[in-house]
């Protein structure tokens, strides 16, 4: 667990989550990063009692990246009203086909969950159960047979990066669900949620946290260098 952590103080946890693992705990029964984070800081700090880590946002199970996780009901209460101000500014990298769209672009369109299949359905203008959702690109990097596209987003919506780059012919490497030709070895995708930046919730001190990619991945170690 150590050397996923990429941030800690008395107040805030940040970890760089493996594709595969699930932030906190859900119907499949499986060991959540909340209860390994959980397990770990007991054992770790020799404490007696039940540990307090709260969950401040989720990433994607096949995702990799940061997720914060808050050690008070302070920080928690903070930062959860931060995330609902959008005052967390989130950057992620995502791996796309090598394919002809716009070296930079805004997206602008509008998500509904389809919770029978986990999946989100985007329509280009509103429409009646869908949510707006909009983010911002660009081609930071082209290799061989992909490109690397930097994403700010505006909104947080379910699936909302992989839907909007599946609408315009950009699905992200091995995400089988919205379009990609083959999945990956491991089962993951190559969306990385790659930087935090935001106001400490109790120091106000600025805070800028970078994620290192997934190691032992060639189209990864390519991106990063």
């Amino acid at each position: 667990m150590q050397e996923q952590i990429i941030f800690e103080d008395n107040h805030l946890l940040v970890i760089n989550k493996k594709a595969g693992q699930l932030v906190q705990g859900d119907k499949t029964g499986d060991l959540s990063l909340l209860d390994l984070l959980k397990n770990f800081i007991k054992v770790r700090d020799h404490k007696p009692g039940n540990v307090f880590l709260g969950l401040v946002h989720r990433i994607d199970r096949p995702t990799s990246g940061l997720v914060i996780y808050a050690k008070t009901s302070k920080a928690l209460s903070r930062l959860t009203q931060m995330v609902k101000n959008r005052e967390i500014k989130k950057t992620y990298w995502a791996v796309v086909p090598k394919t002809e769209i716009p070296k930079t672009q805004r997206l602008i369109n509008y998500l509904q969950k389809n919770e029978k299949n986990n999946k989100a359905t985007v329509f280009p203008k509103a429409t009646e159960g869908a949510k707006e959702a909009i983010l911002n690109y660009n081609i930071i990097k082209v290799l061989d047979n992909f490109q690397l596209l930097e994403i700010d987003l505006e909104t947080g919506r379910h699936h909302q990066i992989r839907a909007q780059l599946s609408k315009i012919g950009a699905p992200i490497k091995g995400d089988l669900k919205y379009g990609s030709a083959r999945s990956n070895p491991d089962g993951g995708i190559h969306l990385h949620a790659r930087k935090l930046e935001f106001l400490h919730p109790v120091t106000k001190e600025n805070l800028e946290i970078v994620a290192p990619v997934p190691q032992n991945d060639a189209i990864w170690e390519a991106c990063e260098n």
